[in-house]
């Protein structure tokens, strides 16, 4: 596991005051941890529906709980705080658009002004809000660099010939389905595509892909083709490293064991391992095979081929 003494020299003119719009998960705890390392001051803006109560234990300057809903007081008490940067961490699930919160007037206006609801449209108009009040978005991941996937095998063993095949064919759909913002993560057995994310997440589309392949309808006797499967998750054709950044931790590895699932493709680069080397660990302990290669690019997402088995 990298130390935050480590993240702190990835850090470079960073703020000595900074804003934290905290998500789930433990990616908002990791940027305060580190920020604080770094000797800032961090400013919490936490989401009642989505933050982990355990961020009041690590030492924010200050810390507010607001609905998802109010885009105003987040931006008066970034004002009354005295915030003029911000890091955006942690998800915010997707389905939360549909539930029973009531925006306020800022935010209703901005969803009024949106074509389209999916996370880039939203989180990008939210960005600009805070951008026209003076508040700029760092790039999310400026503080942990060193959790970003390196090129290459990362754990103990390669991917088979079928694990590449798959990696192959799912990393071209999987950049397919992120130009339209419909999700980052596709399970692939046997080059067929068993399940693609949408609003549910990744750890949901795993064992949705685990269910439907131990489904009692595909009989218990031996099948020619097997039912291991491969989860690929891949960044957007021009990610914004400011908000929306593909993510896995230990619950990622847990999930694909209980699915059956034998390999995990990530993007290098783009990928944050928030668990660190441990992640590689929980992989090698249950024979899972972890890869990251090279974003593909704009080009090569256009072009989907069949793989030849």
């Amino acid at each position: 596991m990298v130390g935050y003494t480590d993240f702190a020299m990835t850090a470079r003119n960073f703020p000595k005051r900074l804003g934290l719009i905290a998500g789930n998960g433990k990616f908002p705890i990791l940027i305060l941890d580190a920020a604080r390392a770094h000797g800032a001051e961090v400013v919490v803006a936490a989401i009642k529906e989505e933050t982990f109560p355990e961020i009041e234990q690590h030492g924010a300057t200050s810390i507010h709980w607001m609905s998802l809903g109010e885009l105003s007081k987040l931006v008066e008490t970034f004002h009354r705080e005295g915030i003029t940067e911000a890091i955006m961490a942690g998800q915010v699930k997707h389905k939360q658009i549909f539930s029973a919160i009531r925006p306020d007037w800022k935010l209703a206006k901005l969803l009024m002004s949106l074509g389209t609801r999916n996370t880039d449209s939203l989180i990008g108009g939210v960005a600009k809000v805070l951008a026209d009040e003076g508040i700029t978005l760092l790039d999310s991941t400026s503080l942990l660099e060193p959790l970003l996937a390196q090129e290459g095998v990362l754990s103990r063993r390669p991917p088979t010939d079928q694990e590449q095949t798959n990696i192959t064919y799912g990393r071209a759909v999987a950049q397919h389905l992120s130009r339209f913002d419909i999700g980052q993560t596709v399970v692939i057995a046997e080059a067929a595509c068993v399940a693609v994310e949408a609003m549910e997440g990744t750890d949901a589309t795993i064992l949705r892909a685990g269910e439907l392949l131990s489904s009692p309808s595909l009989g218990d006797k031996p099948s020619t083709m097997g039912r291991e499967l491969t989860v690929v998750k891949v960044a957007k054709p021009n990610q914004d490293m400011r908000f929306d950044v593909p993510v896995i931790g230990l619950r990622t590895i847990e999930t694909m064991k209980q699915a059956n699932a034998t390999c995990l493709a990530l993007d290098a680069g783009k990928c944050l391992l928030l668990d660190g080397l441990a992640i590689v660990e929980a992989a090698n302990a249950a024979g899972i095979c972890m890869v990251a290669e090279k974003p593909a690019t704009q080009h090569h997402a256009q072009h989907v081929e069949l793989p030849k088995i």
